[in-house]
């Protein structure tokens, strides 16, 4: 029995040793980088601009056109009367009739471009929850308030901002610059970033680089490590709705069924949220932890230099909330339902539409075969939603020249961050992009948002500060000159 023993604590002491050594190897993926020095942002003009931008109402509809198009044209003459150098020095063209392309000409023709998304519209806005006006551009507190400035004005008019900043000190490109503004990426893109990438291929263009929205600076978010972090997207999420329907016999409440259309219908939700889809670490959220397990604490260090042991218990922390889960599986949301006219009268149907956010590895038609299985019910007919549906992109790299430029120029914009790479819950234009270019974009705009700032994004009280703005346009400015010089 001692020599058993004794045994068993010599393995204990190697297992313990081998996970120490895989710690302690663990090597920084920071790239090495100087402030910004020479790019003095003057922080309340350009705040002004972008307060000014997001006073029209540039909501988009479900059809892919502006809700007030006069307020769209309007914001488009605003962006011209605002940036004289960019509009003398820039071709602009205007792309189903409100989304715009940019182009600054590069003096080496031979040199594949760089393309910087954002865009134009917003989603509607509860005006009843906000403390302060969601379309009144107010500066106060040294914040910039109102619809669009976290999503995603702040591209459009933080691109703009460096482009006039840089041909106002004579700057200009070898490699050619494209800027893409769409202007319905909220309900889909279809008329804006589809057309404008259709136009694109057309003439044979193959950016060397696509940057697109989508990643942050998050505050305290990561935890176990201190500085911000600046999370490139590499990848995003699949989309898919599915509706759920249960066909009934109406009557009077009086004499019911067993189980009326909603009753069976509400035990096959149940079912489907009981049964989430499996939960993995991989891609995007394997190589975050892969750049930032060297800037936390030993022990962290420990779990996630040795995934290959603790890899479960790494991945049931993530499932304890919201955020975490998002990043290891496919999401599962019921998000509408309906039945019943009266209390007193049984329904002869019911309805509802479960929301799904797919992982990379996992698709649509997985995710329809999985509901089916879980409901399991053949009185619940289960069909596509109308609407949205697209498979999760491809990952991006986080090794070579695009990654590391994007990596570089946000150390040396924002001096202090930690650089990770991101899986996007949601979806960009990029994917666009992505499949009518056959590019591999990345998501990333360094707004600096903490926790609690992330119900902000297209919820009450968005806002973004005045220095962080600053910051922004630093970042497109240095981010231009490194990758198109």
């Amino acid at each position: 029995m001692k020599k058993i023993l004794g045994g068993l604590a010599a393995l204990l002491l190697l297992l313990a040793a081998v996970l120490a050594a895989r710690a302690a190897m663990l090597h920084s993926r920071q790239v090495a980088a100087r402030p910004v020095t020479d790019l003095p942002i003057a922080e309340r003009g350009a705040a002004e601009h972008l307060a000014a931008a997001v006073r029209f109402r540039t909501v988009s509809r479900l059809d892919g056109l502006p809700a007030e198009p006069a307020e769209m044209l309007g914001l488009l003459r605003y962006l011209e009367r605002t940036y004289p150098r960019v509009h003398a020095a820039l071709s602009r063209e205007v792309v189903g009739g409100f989304s715009l392309l940019y182009t600054w000409r590069g003096g080496d023709p031979s040199l594949a471009p760089i393309l910087l998304l954002s865009h134009l519209d917003v989603v509607p806005v509860e005006p009843a929850s906000w403390t302060v006006p969601p379309f009144s551009g107010r500066i106060a507190g040294g914040w910039i308030w109102g619809r669009g400035t976290l999503d995603d004005k702040l591209g459009v008019v933080g691109a703009l901002e460096a482009v006039e900043l840089l041909l106002e000190r004579g700057w200009r490109p070898r490699r050619t610059v494209l800027l893409a503004f769409g202007h319905d990426e909220e309900v889909g893109g279809h008329r804006g970033a589809a057309a404008i990438a259709e136009l694109l291929r057309g003439r044979g263009t193959r950016p060397e680089l696509v940057l697109d929205e989508g990643g942050i600076v998050g505050e305290r978010l990561v935890s176990g490590v201190r500085a911000p972090v600046a999370l490139i997207g590499t990848a995003e999420k699949g989309y898919l709705s599915l509706e759920l329907r249960v066909r009934g016999h109406g009557g009077h409440s009086s004499m019911p069924p067993a189980h009326t259309a909603i009753g069976i219908l509400a035990a096959a939700l149940a079912r489907l949220e009981a049964r989430p889809m499996p939960a993995r670490i991989t891609g995007g959220t394997a190589d975050s932890f892969t750049f930032l397990a060297h800037e936390m604490p030993f022990g962290a260090r420990v779990l996630l230099g040795n995934l290959w042991l603790f890899e479960p218990l790494v991945r049931r922390s993530f499932e304890d909330t919201p955020e975490g889960n998002a990043r290891v599986r496919t999401t599962t949301a019921i998000t509408m339902a309906q039945g019943g006219v009266k209390d007193n009268v049984l329904p002869s149907a019911a309805r509802a539409v479960v929301n799904f956010r797919i992982l990379p590895g996992d698709s649509i038609a997985g995710v329809e075969a999985h509901v089916r299985q879980a409901v399991a019910d053949r009185r619940v007919e289960i069909s596509r939603y109308p609407g949205i549906a697209n498979e999760p992109s491809a990952e991006s790299p986080t090794t070579g020249a695009g990654f590391e430029l994007l990596a570089r120029t946000a150390r040396e914009a924002l001096p202090g961050v930690v650089v990770a790479p991101y899986l996007l819950p949601g979806a960009t234009d990029s994917r666009h992009y992505a499949a009518t270019l056959g590019c591999l974009p990345y998501r990333f705009v360094p707004m600096r948002l903490a926790a609690a700032d992330l119900a902000r994004i297209h919820g009450a009280d968005e806002r973004l500060g005045v220095a962080n703005f600053a910051e922004i346009v630093r970042f497109y400015a240095q981010l231009l000159r490194n990758g198109a010089s």
